[in-house]
């Protein structure tokens, strides 16, 4: 059985990685949802917009497949710029998410929920709002698709984004959206935090380069084996504590 991941965000999502700077990632146990059906993964994974390139996603994939030695699948719902407002329930990008889990989960176990969205929300207008707007996403996405048990990975805005202005995307308020996906991490169930703390960036100063994409991608996967690991501590205790209390219901 397939282990897939949806993909959702905006383009750090997508992946805007230069093909030619990273050797490419080949293996035929990584799959892409394409028109419903597994194929082999190629890049761009994510094809929100003509210059997708390289994504997190392909060295997340290839790590857990290295590990847990199953085909993996990636389900691509990013798309470049978009505002958590575009991600909200009822919304496309939403039900486009949903869609395509709901047809994944038809030839494979989803395993966990890969987001990196943020910087479209840094103006000071919008960023008071984003986790309360976030949260709200992710339960409904955990109600539709019944996801309560496997790790939802946020990954942290880029350092590189506060020092710079580009166009008029308020970009220095960005520390206050990874602050926020810091805190959402901490209050709910496994869902985890990935820092981006070092790596670098294209010279568009708004995308990840590819080397870093690739480093991000070993994180997000180091932070699901945290998550897997804490909840997999947490079922043992709960089975331990209802074997004991059966126990003394038989006293």
């Amino acid at each position: 059985m397939i282990h897939s991941f949806l993909m959702i965000g905006q383009s750090n999502m997508a992946g805007r990685g230069f093909i030619n700077e990273v050797e490419p990632i080949k293996n035929e146990h990584l799959k892409v949802l394409r028109n419903g059906r597994w194929q082999t993964m190629y890049t761009p994974v994510n094809p929100d917009r003509e210059w997708a390139g390289i994504s997190l996603a392909e060295s997340f994939a290839l790590a857990y497949h290295n590990d847990k030695g199953v085909d993996v699948g990636l389900i691509p719902c990013a798309d470049g710029g978009t505002s958590i407002d575009q991600w909200r329930p009822g919304g496309l990008l939403f039900d486009n998410a949903i869609y395509q889990a709901r047809l994944a989960m038809r030839t494979s176990t989803i395993a966990g929920v890969l987001w990196h969205q943020g910087s479209a929300d840094c103006p000071s207008h919008l960023w008071p709002h984003y986790e309360q707007k976030l949260n709200m996403m992710l339960d409904e996405l955990q109600r539709q698709l019944g996801l309560y048990d496997v790790p939802i990975l946020l990954g942290g805005l880029g350092d590189f984004l506060s020092k710079y202005r580009v166009g008029t995307w308020e970009l220095e308020n960005a520390p206050r959206i990874n602050d926020q996906l810091q805190r959402i991490a901490k209050n709910r169930e496994m869902t985890g935090f990935v820092s981006a703390k070092g790596l670098t960036d294209n010279p568009d100063h708004l995308h990840f380069n590819a080397r870093s994409l690739r480093e991000f991608g070993y994180r997000y996967y180091d932070k699901y084996l945290e998550l897997e690991d804490k909840n997999k501590k947490f079922c043992e205790k709960f089975c331990e504590d209802d074997a004991i209390r059966t126990e003394l219901e038989l006293l």
